[in-house]
C-alpha cells in the first residue's frame, strides 16, 4: 500500500495484522525473517514499555530491517533520535509507521532521494476536537468541499495522515518542529468510488522559511494518498531540486 505512493528508487516493506500477534508473526506478513530480535540498545529503549508498545516498536523494525536488507544494507539498530525521529544508518533516508493492524518502513539511499515522510492511519472519523486543533480555515473548507463531493472517505483523518507525513518529512531537513498551523495542505482526489476507496494527490505549502536543499529553499512538499481496507496511508518524498539524484560523494 505505502510502496504504490512512493517513487521508485524507495523500498517499502509493511506488515498486516492485529498486534496481539507477536513480531514474528508481523515479520512473516513483510516478507522478513520468522524472528524480530531487537538489538541491545533497542532493547534498552523499550524495557519499561507496556506489552502493546513493545509489539508495535519490535514490528515496524522488522519491517525497516528487511528493507535494508533488499538495499544491501546490513540490518542495524534503529534507535529514536531527537523527537523521536528514527536515526537511520549513514547514507539512507526513511520513515516509519504504524497503526492498529498495520505497520510500514521505507527507505532509500539519500542520493536518490533528499527525504521522506510515512503515515498510516485507521479510517475512521477523527475523535471529536481534533480537527479544530490541526486545521487551518482554509484546510476546513476545503475538508467541507470534498464530504459533499465524496462523503465515503474521512477527509478529517486524512488531512491529519497528510500533516504527520509532511512532518516527517520535513524534521531531518530541518531539525525543527513544523506546528500544524505552518502548512496548508490541499488535497486533490483523482480516482475512488463513493464507498470510500480512492486515491490522490496533495500539495503542502508551507507558511514559515521552508529548508535548503541543494542550496535552494523549498516551498512545499507535494505527497500521495490512498484508502482501502479499513485503512488509510499518505507519504511525502522531497526530490533535489534539480530532478536528477544527488551525485555520490
Amino acid at each position: 500500500m505505502i510502496e504504490e505512493l512512493l517513487p521508485e528508487s524507495v523500498v517499502a516493506v509493511e506488515a498486516y495484522g492485529e498486534y496481539a500477534a507477536d513480531a514474528a508473526d508481523a515479520a512473516r506478513a513483510a516478507g522478513g525473517p520468522e524472528d524480530v530480535s531487537l538489538f541491545p540498545e533497542e532493547e534498552a529503549v523499550i524495557a519499561k514499555a507496556v506489552p502493546k508498545r513493545r509489539r508495535e516498536f519490535t514490528a515496524v523494525r522488522g519491517c525497516a530491517r528487511r528493507a535494508m536488507e533488499k538495499l544491501g544494507v546490513p540490518p542495524q539498530a534503529v534507535l529514536p533520535g531527537e523527537r523521536g525521529a528514527p536515526a537511520w544508518p549513514d547514507g539512507l533516508v526513511g520513515s516509519m509507521t504504524h497503526c492498529e493492524g498495520y505497520c510500514a518502513a521505507a527507505l532509500v539511499r539519500a542520493a536518490d532521494v533528499a527525504s521522506l515522510g510515512i503515515d498510516a492511519e485507521p479510517h475512521l472519523p477523527l475523535p471529536n476536537g481534533v480537527l479544530g486543533a490541526i486545521a487551518l480555515p482554509t484546510e476546513e473548507a476545503r475538508l467541507h468541499r470534498l464530504n459533499s463531493e465524496r462523503p465515503g472517505v474521512h477527509w478529517d483523518r486524512l488531512l491529519f495522515s497528510a500533516k504527520e507525513s509532511v512532518y516527517k518529512a520535513w524534521f531531518p531537513l530541518t531539525a525543527q518542529w513544523l506546528d500544524f498551523s505552518e502548512a496548508d495542505i490541499d488535497v486533490l482526489a483523482d480516482s475512488g468510488t463513493p464507498t470510500g476507496a480512492g486515491s490522490g494527490v496533495f500539495r503542502a505549502r508551507l507558511l514559515v522559511p521552508g529548508p535548503v536543499v541543494d542550496g535552494q529553499r523549498i516551498g512545499s512538499f507535494d505527497g500521495r494518498w490512498t484508502v482501502r481496507d479499513g485503512l488509510l496511508a499518505t507519504a511525502v518524498s522531497v526530490p533535489y531540486p534539480t530532478g536528477r539524484a544527488k551525485a555520490a560523494g
